[in-house]
């Protein structure tokens, strides 16, 4: 699990486009690795966003596991396609702490959430023309704000809400155990 409750954190951004689907967050010939393993986690990690076109940057530098990107600015509809709880995942093993995209697929959302493995923004902005693969930015998550560095640009994110601890806690699992919900 990569998420961090930290109330800021710095990363470098990968930016990925419109309708980013879970084919190419985690293409199916990776789908019957455990999440569990510890072994497999990491090697779904290796795997993140390996669908995409091969003009694209590639996420996880080979021979990694381990992305130099821990926040991904998408646009519109991300994580669209199938539901496949390894996408958010995939993401998060390979290192993603936050996604800032337009809008979600709705499954995506709720498996991001569920498994805690990254903080799924959104913002009204289109940030895939404010931001450049490999930039470095802030989120600020009291104040909703994601920074960029380079031009010194602020962008306001909708707020978690009670989205927030339970992605902080872990997943909707260890939220519920650390509220007393599950024993």
């Amino acid at each position: 699990m990569s998420t961090q409750s930290a109330p800021r954190f710095s990363a470098r951004v990968y930016v990925a486009g419109d309708n980013i689907d879970t084919d190419q967050i985690i293409p199916a010939q990776y789908l019957n690795l455990v999440p569990t393993n510890p072994e497999e986690y990491i090697k779904l990690g290796s795997y993140a966003l390996s669908g995409l076109p091969d003009d694209c940057a590639p996420f996880v530098p080979p021979p990694g596991s381990k992305s130099p990107y821990g926040i991904v600015i998408a646009g519109r509809n991300f994580g669209c396609g199938s539901s496949r709880e390894h996408a958010p995942v995939a993401l998060g093993a390979a290192g993603v702490q936050a996604i800032v995209a337009e809008s979600y697929a709705r499954i995506f959302f709720r498996n991001a959430v569920a498994t805690g493995e990254c903080y799924p923004f959104e913002t009204a902005v289109r940030l895939l023309d404010r931001f450049q693969t490999g930039d470095e930015a802030e989120i600020d998550m009291p104040g909703a704000t994601l920074t960029n560095r380079r031009t010194g640009e602020v962008f306001k994110l909708q707020p978690l809400g009670a989205v927030g601890p339970v992605v902080a806690a872990g997943g909707i699992f260890a939220y519920a155990r650390k509220t007393g919900m599950l024993q």
